[in-house]
Order: structure tokens, then C-alpha cells, then sequence
């Protein structure tokens, strides 16, 4: 993978090379057909929901990315955000999976599909009392490092706030803090959770 650096925010990602980027970008191969095993890939935690890293961009083309969050029982994801780069879809492995999508309230299961176009102000949980599982394929890809770049921080809850504000305009991802408090009330969620 080309690491690619620029101010200029109309451009391509600026993508920042972290210990767990560095070991992603050796063990995959561009566009070469393989099996990834359940338990394959590289995974962290995120602070309150894991994350596996599946397919990053550089073997797609930087045409998407896939990577797994497994959730601990009511685990909410994160605050209120939304992406200006990128699309997500959510697809429903195991368990449960709330969204928040704008002002609409939608409930995953098991195959179901959860779709959240970029410039949508949204948020997701884990909805019931066991754990539950996604697949979010992240198109174009990019967003997948601000994950890898996470991890290495600690996840969100040993990071700094200067350091995860940062983290967040080099992905052009905009948080709203200030929702937890309201979505763990009306949805009966933890945040943070634990790891499974």
C-alpha cells in the first residue's frame, strides 16, 4: 500500500502509517483471490465494540474495505457521527443490531443489511443481551485505518481528546460527544463495553 499524504481535504485519504497498518499492509496481496478463516485477520478493540480487520483497501483497489465488529451485550458503537467520504453497510452476522439512521430507528437481524450513506448523522448497538456480530463493508475504502489508528491509540477511551479530534478531521469524520448520555437512556446501552 502507497501511503498518500496531503492538506488538501477534497483530495484522496491521508492515510497514516501505524504499527497495526504496517502489519496489515504486509500480509495483504493486491486483488488476489483467497479464504480468510473466522478467525483470521487481524483484530483490536475500539473502546467499546472490536474490530477484525478483513479486507483493507490497498487488496480491494481502495474500491471498499471489510472489516468485523463484534459488540458485547448492549454495547453502543459510538456517539452520534457521520462520514463525508464514505458509505457503510452493515450486514447482520449474529445477535441484534440497532441503528440510529438520522431521525429513524431500524433493528437488525441475522442477514439483514443496514445501510448508512455518507453525510447521514448516525449511530449503532449491539440491541440484545447476548453478543452480536457485523460485517461493515466500508466504501470507498479508507476509513478501515482510522480503525487500525485507534487500536494503536488504546481505543477510544485511553486516547486523548486532542489526539482523537485529530484522528477524526483526518478522516473527515464528525462526532457528536454529547449524544451518549441520550442514547444510552433511550436504548438502554454501555458505553464504554467490554471486550468480548
Amino acid at each position: 500500500m502507497q501511503s498518500i499524504l496531503t492538506d488538501d481535504p477534497d483530495s484522496c485519504y491521508d492515510f497514516r502509517k501505524t504499527s497495526l497498518s504496517d502489519e496489515m499492509e504486509a500480509q495483504m496481496e493486491p486483488a488476489t483471490a483467497r479464504v480468510l478463516g473466522p478467525h483470521d485477520g487481524k483484530a483490536g478493540f475500539l473502546g467499546s465494540i472490536g474490530v477484525r480487520f478483513m479486507i483493507d483497501g490497498a487488496a480491494a483497489e481502495q474500491r471498499f474495505a471489510i472489516v468485523e465488529h463484534p459488540m458485547g451485550p448492549r454495547a453502543l458503537a459510538a456517539p452520534v457521527h457521520r462520514h463525508n467520504r464514505e458509505d457503510e453497510y452493515s450486514w447482520v452476522i449474529e445477535g441484534r443490531v440497532g441503528a440510529l439512521l438520522g431521525e429513524d430507528v431500524v433493528i437488525g437481524g441475522p442477514g439483514d443489511l443496514i445501510f448508512k450513506p455518507r453525510g447521514q448523522w448516525h449511530t449503532f448497538w449491539n440491541a440484545g443481551d447476548e453478543p452480536a456480530r457485523i460485517l461493515e463493508i466500508i466504501s470507498p475504502a479508507g476509513f478501515e485505518q482510522f480503525f487500525a489508528e485507534l487500536v494503536d491509540l488504546g481505543g477510544v477511551t485511553q486516547t486523548s481528546p486532542d489526539a482523537f479530534a485529530g484522528l477524526c478531521e483526518r478522516y473527515q469524520l464528525e462526532m457528536d460527544p454529547d449524544s451518549i448520555p441520550g442514547l444510552i437512556e433511550r436504548f438502554d446501552l454501555r458505553f464504554p463495553s467490554d471486550p468480548l
